[in-house]
């Protein structure tokens, strides 16, 4: 298992330009100022707690090993614990692969966001303008799906979806097999009445990018994301595909595949024979990713997440103003508006350690 965090206080830097669809004008590059240690209102970092810290969670966590990355004014720190395989030796690297679930969110929230800019779509649009049979998708704007606010359900919480993984680790989803899930159940409330997070709303945001940028999800993501700003251990697989390029970390995973994609906590008698050693978990590294794509597909590196996320927050990747997407109005349909505006907000998101889920805050 690899973890990683990327974040305390980031110097100023000056505006940067968006990265850039390729067939208009040259990218943006990852490279950044020196930072001023001096600037930094972050408190001193002691290496030894950061250590114990890290220690303690994979502890309680159970797993093999744990490779936490922070970057900081103060300089980089590297926590390693254990090792990327149960039995094994190796221990976990910066540059080990694993799949990183929800972070692929920000990701597709970035490249839709850089079509805004672009003039490829408005955050405004009804997304039944991008993908047909959306249930009430002439009233679901494309803001209200980055924000999940759509009321779809969730079809990572349908039991059947669950059950089929567990049958079949290898089995091979397209978006528009995992929408149907969602699709077959009505929606939890009416669109932007609340908040509830669910991956149908990015399972349907990766199809809209595809066909707002022209273009298959996994290409605009190399092209726009990931190859400007030199993230080469960073992919999105195809729905066939279930490597990982080595070095990689070994995923684990106690129980079906429900725990995961749900986030139900573990029954105690799970639980207690586990932390005995009389129940092992059951290695999913190979299993077919495809059933998340835009919501949660990519393959990366903790050193790749951290130049990611540093370059998503000192306006790398967006216009630092991107008044264009601001002036977007805000009308939808007959007697209706609502405000389309969509706040990128530069703080760590919650993670939920027995998934590695990554939540939005509202």
């Amino acid at each position: 298992m690899a973890l990683l965090i990327a974040g305390g206080t980031l110097p100023a830097v000056s505006p940067a330009p968006a990265l850039a669809d390729p067939s208009d004008t040259p990218s943006a590059t990852a490279s950044a100022p020196a930072a001023d240690p001096d600037s930094s209102a972050l408190k001193p970092i002691d290496p030894a707690a950061f250590q114990a810290s890290v220690e303690r969670v994979a502890k309680k966590l159970m797993v093999p090993g744990a490779m936490v990355l922070l970057r900081t004014p103060q300089g980089t720190y590297r926590a390693v614990v254990g090792t990327t395989e149960r039995g094994g030796a190796r221990p976990p690297d910066a540059q080990d692969h694993f799949r990183i679930a929800s972070n692929t969110k920000t990701m597709t929230s970035a490249l839709i966001m850089l079509l805004a800019q672009g003039g490829r779509l408005r955050l405004s649009d009804p997304v039944s303008k991008y993908v047909a049979d959306v249930p009430d998708g002439a009233n679901i704007n494309v803001a209200e799906l980055l924000r999940v606010r759509s009321g779809l359900y969730n079809y990572t919480s349908a039991p059947e979806l669950s059950a089929a993984l567990d049958a079949d680790p290898g089995r091979a989803c397209t978006p528009q097999d995992v929408l149907a899930i969602a699709f077959r159940r009505p929606p939890n409330f009416a669109p932007d009445a609340d908040y509830e997070y669910s991956n149908t709303n990015y399972a349907l945001l990766g199809l809209v990018a595809e066909k707002a940028g022209g273009r298959p999800l996994a290409q605009q993501f190399r092209d726009r994301l990931y190859s400007p700003l030199g993230l080469a251990g960073t992919s999105l697989p195809g729905i066939h595909d279930r490597s990982l390029a080595e070095p990689f970390a070994h995923g684990y995973m106690y129980g079906g595949t429900s725990y995961a994609l749900v986030d139900k906590p573990y029954p105690a008698a799970l639980r207690e024979a586990a932390e005995s050693g009389k129940f092992a978990p059951i290695d999913y590294t190979h299993q077919n990713p495809s059933y998340a794509t835009a919501a949660g597909g990519a393959v990366s590196t903790a050193q790749d997440l951290a130049t990611w996320i540093r370059a998503l927050v000192t306006g790398k990747v967006l216009d630092p103003a991107p008044a264009a997407v601001a002036r977007q109005p805000a009308g939808r349909g007959p007697g209706r508006a609502r405000r389309p505006e969509v706040r990128i907000r530069h703080r760590l998101p919650e993670v939920r350690p027995e998934s590695g889920h990554v939540l939005p805050r509202r």
